[in-house]
């Protein structure tokens, strides 16, 4: 549940630990993420430096100092006529679901987004997956496209479907 004591932040290098043991739980047991190695605290601190530096929001939601979850968002494509495109991806620590904070966390990001100018943003979902898909509707996003088996992790083909928001 959301408290007055949760704190909504730009990350930093000394959240990288965190944010790598949230991920890696995902990278480990789910197929949420197609990355099949754990990202070690070096990898996080510079993924997160990476998009911060190309003008993309990372925030991080902390509860009492502890990071509960981030959301980061970076480019859709590369070429320039996407600049005003974001792919957006937020992840929680997996016992957290369901509290409202994955809400919160992305709607911050959407928030800053526009802010920064952006028209559209993307989310990918790895199929089946109810509870992405039910946050990712909550916020306004509508699905836009569906691939089949474009994925293999855990022995098994897996689908993929694009969420847009415009903003």
């Amino acid at each position: 549940m959301i408290t007055q004591s949760t704190e909504l932040r730009n990350a930093a290098a000394r959240d990288a630990a965190a944010i790598a043991a949230i991920y890696n739980h995902y990278v480990l047991n789910t197929s949420v993420t197609f990355e099949e190695e754990q990202v070690n605290e070096a990898q996080m601190t510079e993924r997160i430096a990476e998009v911060q530096q190309a003008g993309f929001p990372w925030l991080v939601l902390l509860e009492q100092g502890e990071v509960l979850g981030y959301a980061y968002a970076s480019p859709w494509r590369l070429r320039s006529a996407y600049r005003f495109s974001a792919e957006s991806t937020v992840y929680l620590k997996a016992d957290l679901s369901g509290r409202g904070y994955g809400s919160q966390l992305y709607m911050a990001l959407l928030a800053r987004l526009k802010e920064l100018g952006f028209r559209t943003v993307m989310g990918g979902i790895t199929l089946p997956n109810r509870q992405s898909v039910q946050l990712h509707e909550k916020c306004g996003f509508a699905k836009v496209a569906h691939f089949s088996q474009v994925g293999y992790k855990f022995g098994q083909w897996l689908d993929v479907g694009y969420w847009q928001k415009l903003l």
